[in-house]
Protein backbone atom coordinates (compact mmCIF):
# COMPACT_ATOMS: atom_id res chain seq x y z
CA UNK A 1 0.00 0.00 0.00
CA UNK A 2 1.33 3.43 -0.93
CA UNK A 3 2.74 5.48 1.95
CA UNK A 4 0.96 8.61 0.76
CA UNK A 5 -2.51 7.18 1.05
CA UNK A 6 -4.78 8.40 3.86
CA UNK A 7 -4.82 6.35 7.03
CA UNK A 8 -7.70 3.90 7.25
CA UNK A 9 -9.54 2.84 10.40
CA UNK A 10 -11.79 -0.22 10.37
CA UNK A 11 -14.42 0.39 13.04
CA UNK A 12 -15.33 -3.24 13.51
CA UNK A 13 -14.29 -6.14 15.74
CA UNK A 14 -15.39 -8.66 13.09
CA UNK A 15 -12.53 -10.90 11.91
CA UNK A 16 -14.51 -11.76 8.78
CA UNK A 17 -14.75 -8.08 7.75
CA UNK A 18 -11.02 -7.66 8.31
CA UNK A 19 -10.33 -10.75 6.20
CA UNK A 20 -12.58 -9.50 3.40
CA UNK A 21 -10.86 -6.13 3.40
CA UNK A 22 -7.46 -7.80 3.24
CA UNK A 23 -8.77 -9.97 0.39
CA UNK A 24 -8.79 -6.89 -1.85
CA UNK A 25 -5.33 -5.85 -0.68
CA UNK A 26 -6.33 -3.29 1.94
CA UNK A 27 -4.85 -3.45 5.44
CA UNK A 28 -6.34 -0.92 7.88
CA UNK A 29 -3.95 1.09 10.01
CA UNK A 30 -6.11 0.63 13.09
CA UNK A 31 -9.05 -1.40 14.36
CA UNK A 32 -11.38 0.80 16.38
CA UNK A 33 -14.69 -0.96 17.11
CA UNK A 34 -17.53 1.40 17.94
CA UNK A 35 -20.19 0.29 20.40
CA UNK A 36 -23.67 1.75 19.90
CA UNK A 37 -27.25 0.86 20.75
CA UNK A 38 -28.38 -1.40 17.90
CA UNK A 39 -32.04 -1.61 18.92
CA UNK A 40 -34.30 -1.12 15.88
CA UNK A 41 -36.65 1.84 16.01
CA UNK A 42 -40.38 1.25 15.84
CA UNK A 43 -41.43 0.27 12.31
CA UNK A 44 -37.87 0.73 11.06
CA UNK A 45 -37.23 -1.08 7.80
CA UNK A 46 -34.30 -3.52 7.58
CA UNK A 47 -32.48 -1.47 4.94
CA UNK A 48 -32.93 1.73 6.94
CA UNK A 49 -31.70 0.04 10.11
CA UNK A 50 -28.54 -1.30 8.46
CA UNK A 51 -27.73 2.14 7.04
CA UNK A 52 -28.41 3.97 10.30
CA UNK A 53 -26.25 1.60 12.34
CA UNK A 54 -23.34 1.74 9.89
CA UNK A 55 -23.45 5.54 9.86
CA UNK A 56 -23.77 5.84 13.65
CA UNK A 57 -20.80 3.50 14.12
CA UNK A 58 -18.78 5.54 11.63
CA UNK A 59 -19.59 8.79 13.42
CA UNK A 60 -18.79 7.30 16.83
CA UNK A 61 -15.44 5.93 15.68
CA UNK A 62 -14.58 9.17 13.85
CA UNK A 63 -15.22 11.16 17.03
CA UNK A 64 -12.95 8.81 19.00
CA UNK A 65 -10.22 9.07 16.37
CA UNK A 66 -10.46 12.87 16.25
CA UNK A 67 -9.02 13.05 19.76
CA UNK A 68 -5.74 11.52 18.56
CA UNK A 69 -3.57 13.96 16.55
CA UNK A 70 -1.95 11.01 14.77
CA UNK A 71 -5.34 10.01 13.36
CA UNK A 72 -6.54 13.39 12.13
CA UNK A 73 -7.75 13.05 8.56
CA UNK A 74 -8.03 9.28 8.78
CA UNK A 75 -10.84 7.54 6.91
CA UNK A 76 -13.21 5.38 8.97
CA UNK A 77 -14.90 2.34 7.44
CA UNK A 78 -17.86 0.62 9.07
CA UNK A 79 -20.48 -1.91 8.07
CA UNK A 80 -23.63 -3.43 9.49
CA UNK A 81 -25.65 -6.43 8.37
CA UNK A 82 -29.36 -7.00 8.94
CA UNK A 83 -31.21 -10.22 8.09
CA UNK A 84 -34.95 -10.00 7.50
CA UNK A 85 -37.95 -12.00 6.36
CA UNK A 86 -40.36 -9.51 4.85
CA UNK A 87 -40.20 -6.56 7.24
CA UNK A 88 -39.41 -8.78 10.22
CA UNK A 89 -35.87 -8.12 11.43
CA UNK A 90 -34.08 -11.13 12.84
CA UNK A 91 -31.77 -10.68 15.84
CA UNK A 92 -28.02 -11.08 16.03
CA UNK A 93 -28.49 -14.31 17.92
CA UNK A 94 -27.00 -14.44 21.40
CA UNK A 95 -28.97 -17.33 22.92
CA UNK A 96 -29.75 -20.87 21.82
CA UNK A 97 -33.45 -20.05 21.68
CA UNK A 98 -32.79 -17.06 19.40
CA UNK A 99 -30.63 -19.18 17.10
CA UNK A 100 -33.22 -21.94 16.88
CA UNK A 101 -35.98 -19.41 16.22
CA UNK A 102 -34.00 -17.83 13.39
CA UNK A 103 -33.17 -21.15 11.73
CA UNK A 104 -36.74 -22.40 11.99
CA UNK A 105 -37.98 -19.19 10.36
CA UNK A 106 -35.37 -19.30 7.58
CA UNK A 107 -35.88 -22.99 6.83
CA UNK A 108 -37.19 -23.63 3.32
CA UNK A 109 -37.69 -19.98 2.42
CA UNK A 110 -35.97 -16.91 1.04
CA UNK A 111 -34.75 -14.06 3.20
CA UNK A 112 -33.02 -10.76 2.59
CA UNK A 113 -29.63 -9.66 3.83
CA UNK A 114 -29.13 -5.88 3.93
CA UNK A 115 -25.53 -4.80 4.43
CA UNK A 116 -24.67 -1.12 4.71
CA UNK A 117 -21.16 0.26 4.48
CA UNK A 118 -20.13 3.76 5.48
CA UNK A 119 -16.87 5.60 4.94
CA UNK A 120 -16.11 8.89 6.62
CA UNK A 121 -14.03 11.30 4.58
CA UNK A 122 -11.03 13.24 5.91
CA UNK A 123 -13.41 16.04 6.92
CA UNK A 124 -15.90 13.73 8.58
CA UNK A 125 -18.65 13.63 5.97
CA UNK A 126 -20.25 10.28 5.16
CA UNK A 127 -20.22 8.14 2.03
CA UNK A 128 -22.67 5.25 2.34
CA UNK A 129 -24.01 2.34 0.31
CA UNK A 130 -26.58 -0.39 1.03
CA UNK A 131 -26.36 -3.76 -0.69
CA UNK A 132 -29.31 -6.15 -0.55
CA UNK A 133 -28.93 -9.86 -1.26
CA UNK A 134 -31.58 -12.56 -1.48
CA UNK A 135 -30.68 -15.89 0.12
CA UNK A 136 -32.78 -19.06 0.08
CA UNK A 137 -32.29 -21.88 2.59
CA UNK A 138 -33.17 -25.48 1.94
CA UNK A 139 -35.71 -27.01 4.30
CA UNK A 140 -33.85 -27.80 7.49
CA UNK A 141 -34.52 -30.89 9.56
CA UNK A 142 -34.68 -30.76 13.33
CA UNK A 143 -31.42 -32.75 13.39
CA UNK A 144 -29.67 -30.19 11.17
CA UNK A 145 -30.84 -27.29 13.31
CA UNK A 146 -29.78 -29.09 16.47
CA UNK A 147 -26.34 -29.91 15.07
CA UNK A 148 -25.77 -26.38 13.80
CA UNK A 149 -26.78 -24.81 17.07
CA UNK A 150 -24.48 -27.21 18.92
CA UNK A 151 -21.57 -26.08 16.71
CA UNK A 152 -21.94 -22.56 18.11
CA UNK A 153 -20.88 -20.49 15.10
CA UNK A 154 -24.24 -18.69 15.10
CA UNK A 155 -23.44 -16.64 18.19
CA UNK A 156 -23.56 -12.91 17.46
CA UNK A 157 -24.43 -13.47 13.81
CA UNK A 158 -27.31 -11.65 12.13
CA UNK A 159 -30.06 -14.15 11.48
CA UNK A 160 -28.31 -16.77 13.57
CA UNK A 161 -25.97 -18.14 10.90
CA UNK A 162 -22.63 -17.62 9.18
CA UNK A 163 -22.73 -18.30 5.45
CA UNK A 164 -18.94 -18.60 5.28
CA UNK A 165 -19.05 -21.47 7.77
CA UNK A 166 -21.09 -24.60 8.24
CA UNK A 167 -24.33 -22.87 7.21
CA UNK A 168 -23.01 -22.54 3.67
CA UNK A 169 -24.50 -25.98 2.95
CA UNK A 170 -27.96 -24.67 3.86
CA UNK A 171 -27.99 -22.15 0.99
CA UNK A 172 -29.82 -23.39 -2.10
CA UNK A 173 -29.80 -20.05 -3.92
CA UNK A 174 -28.13 -16.66 -3.58
CA UNK A 175 -28.85 -13.59 -5.68
CA UNK A 176 -26.59 -10.63 -5.02
CA UNK A 177 -23.31 -10.19 -3.17
CA UNK A 178 -21.81 -13.11 -1.27
CA UNK A 179 -19.35 -10.75 0.42
CA UNK A 180 -22.24 -8.63 1.67
CA UNK A 181 -23.80 -11.66 3.34
CA UNK A 182 -20.48 -12.44 5.03
CA UNK A 183 -20.31 -8.82 6.17
CA UNK A 184 -18.61 -6.58 3.59
CA UNK A 185 -19.60 -6.08 -0.08
CA UNK A 186 -16.25 -5.90 -1.85
CA UNK A 187 -17.30 -4.14 -5.06
CA UNK A 188 -18.91 -1.22 -3.25
CA UNK A 189 -16.19 -1.08 -0.59
CA UNK A 190 -13.40 -0.90 -3.18
CA UNK A 191 -15.22 1.88 -5.03
CA UNK A 192 -15.69 3.96 -1.88
CA UNK A 193 -12.07 3.55 -0.84
CA UNK A 194 -10.74 4.35 -4.29
CA UNK A 195 -12.89 7.47 -4.41
CA UNK A 196 -11.31 8.72 -1.18
CA UNK A 197 -7.71 8.16 -2.24
CA UNK A 198 -7.00 4.60 -1.12
CA UNK A 199 -5.19 3.01 -4.11
CA UNK A 200 -6.79 -0.42 -3.84
CA UNK A 201 -5.72 -1.77 -7.22
CA UNK A 202 -2.21 -0.34 -7.01
CA UNK A 203 -1.59 -2.47 -3.91
CA UNK A 204 -2.04 -5.69 -5.89
CA UNK A 205 1.09 -5.14 -7.97
CA UNK A 206 3.10 -4.29 -4.85
CA UNK A 207 1.99 -7.51 -3.15
CA UNK A 208 2.96 -9.57 -6.21
CA UNK A 209 6.63 -8.50 -6.01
Amino acid sequence: MSKDRPKLILASASPRRLALLEQIGVAPDLLLPASIDETPKRNERPRTLALRLAEEKAQAAWRMASHDPALLGALVLTADTVVSVGRRILPKAETVDEAIGCLELLSGRAHRVSTAICLTTKKGSLRSRVVETSVRFKRLSDAEIEAYVAAGEWRGKAGGYAIQGLAGCFVSKLSGSYGAVVGLPLYETANLLTGEGVPVHRAWAAEAK
